[in-house]
C-alpha cells in the first residue's frame, strides 16, 4: 500500500517531496501527489513515513 497526501489539507510547502527517499511526491499543477508505484512507505529505510513526519499538517499525509 502507498501513502496520499490529502490535497485539501496540503499548504504546497513541498517539505515532503524533498523528504521522499523514493521520489514518489511531485507537484502537479497546484497539489503535489504521491505515486503509488513508487512510494515504499519508506519500509526498510526509516521506521516512520517521512512525509508524514515533515509535513506542517497533521493528517495530510495518510495511508492510500
Amino acid at each position: 500500500m502507498a501513502f496520499k497526501i490529502i490535497a485539501s489539507q496540503c499548504t504546497q510547502c513541498g517539505a515532503c517531496e524533498f523528504e521522499c527517499p523514493s521520489n514518489a511526491i511531485e507537484l502537479k499543477g497546484e497539489k503535489y501527489v504521491i505515486d503509488p508505484k513508487k512510494c515504499t512507505e519508506c519500509k526498510g529505510v526509516f521506521e516512520i513515513q517521512q512525509c508524514a513526519s515533515v509535513c506542517p499538517m497533521p493528517k495530510t499525509c495518510v495511508p492510500a
